[in-house]
């Protein structure tokens, strides 16, 4: 079946058998009455888009006015500061608005939010890196996306500009004038509608991609649900104690960033049951393997070898990501089985939880769990970039090769 059939097959819904081998999305039947707007239209997010900066960034494109902006928006770093002079007026009109926090935020829950990040923050550093990052591998569309885009000629440049908004997200004045968690979403909006206007254009994309335009409302709805959607998920399954008050603002603060993001409210679920059930959706049934995908998650585990001392070795990151993502995902990636540190993992991560949240006393803990300390440490150093100066700017073309 050629790229052109197999999309037409795809947007018209197929058979069931066709949409079993080929991964079709399962109609959209969850509910806008449980998003933060409360109602919406019902639009099936896999044909809408973004309809403000689609647009906008094809004429910046096709009227070679890219490479300019992306030089002056190097300048524009902060959340407060103003928007860099000599932009054009069509894109500052966009910012403007762009910039501007949706009415919902509670500045309430995003102080609390800080306070959940802060002593979670290790944690949270390695579940970014290999359980949301090592699931986007698996999941076709996004996968390829990255692969064929400009970002997979080089993935550790991509890697930290997709982990400085898992960092900036974190930080105690993400949303704040003196922050960066705004400009992050905005620059990652305009990059977004560069990928629908370049990848189309990819002689490699269109005869593997299941769709004409990348990047939906539902794709991003998807990666959305790979990251605090799953982060919440391995929390609870690991039994860390969590307020209910932290872990809404948590929820909060990426409730905020999804609409920075671009997406539309009726899509961004209110609450964690909602986020449950529309990941259930939306998420779960589109995991798979790729050629693109499994070539993506051996530059990953390949990416902790610049750690020094050896902690982040590839068998121990393969170990680490059988582990929260399960033996299915690890076979698709072909991660090889390492029996030293599954082993450990299965017997040992329970405890060392306990111990660190101080459930379990444990004086004098074995090594074991030191191990798994310093792992989460260096992780979090390695996927969310801390110190490192990293600008997100608009590709001009896709991969070259």
């Amino acid at each position: 079946m050629d790229g052109l059939s197999r999309r037409n097959m795809l947007k018209a819904g197929g058979v069931m058998g066709a949409a079993g081998a080929l991964g079709v999305a399962v109609p959209w039947t969850w509910s806008a009455s449980g998003s933060v707007a409360g109602a919406g239209a019902g639009a099936d997010p896999r044909w809408v888009w973004d309809p403000e900066a689609d647009p906008l960034v094809a004429s910046l494109l096709d009227r070679g006015d890219v490479p300019r902006v992306n030089q002056l928006l190097r300048t524009w770093t902060k959340n407060g500061q103003p928007l860099p002079s000599g932009l054009p007026a069509d894109l500052r009109d966009f910012m403007d608005s762009a910039r501007q926090l949706p009415s919902w935020t509670d500045q309430g829950k995003l102080a609390t939010a800080f306070d959940f990040n802060e002593k979670r923050g290790l944690y949270l550093g390695v579940l970014y890196g290999l359980a949301s990052g090592m699931m986007s591998t698996v999941i076709p569309k996004e996968a390829r996306a990255v692969y064929y885009s400009q970002g997979g000629a080089d993935m550790k440049d991509r890697i930290s500009k997709t982990a400085k908004l898992g960092y900036d997200i974190g930080t105690r004045n993400a949303y704040a004038a003196d922050g960066e968690m705004i400009v992050t979403c905005v620059k990652t909006r305009l990059v977004h509608a560069a990928v629908r206007h370049l990848l189309p254009q990819s002689p490699h994309w269109p005869p593997v991609a299941e769709e004409d335009i990348p990047i939906s409302q539902r794709d991003m709805m998807v990666t959305w649900h790979s990251l605090p959607t799953t982060v919440m998920r391995k929390l609870v399954d690991w039994r860390v104690p969590i307020p209910a008050h932290e872990s809404e603002a948590f929820l909060h603060s990426w409730q905020v960033c999804a609409h920075m993001l671009g997406i539309h409210d009726e899509y961004i679920p209110a609450t964690w049951d909602e986020a449950n059930s529309q990941a259930d959706q939306v998420l779960n049934p589109v995991l798979a393997p790729t050629n693109e995908g499994i070539a993506l998650a051996d530059i990953l585990l390949n990416l902790g070898s610049i750690i020094d001392g050896g902690i982040l070795s590839k068998p121990i990151l393969g170990a680490f990501t059988r582990f929260m993502l399960g033996d299915q995902i690890a076979s698709w990636l072909r991660i090889s089985r390492y029996p030293l540190w599954d082993g450990l993992l299965r017997t040992a991560w329970g405890p060392f939880i306990a111990v660190r949240e101080g459930l379990l006393p444990f004086p004098g803990a074995p090594d074991a769990y030191w191990l798994f300390d310093e792992f989460l440490r260096k992780a979090a150093l390695l996927f969310l970039s801390e110190g490192r100066t990293i600008s997100i700017e608009i590709p001009e073309s896709n991969r070259p090769s």
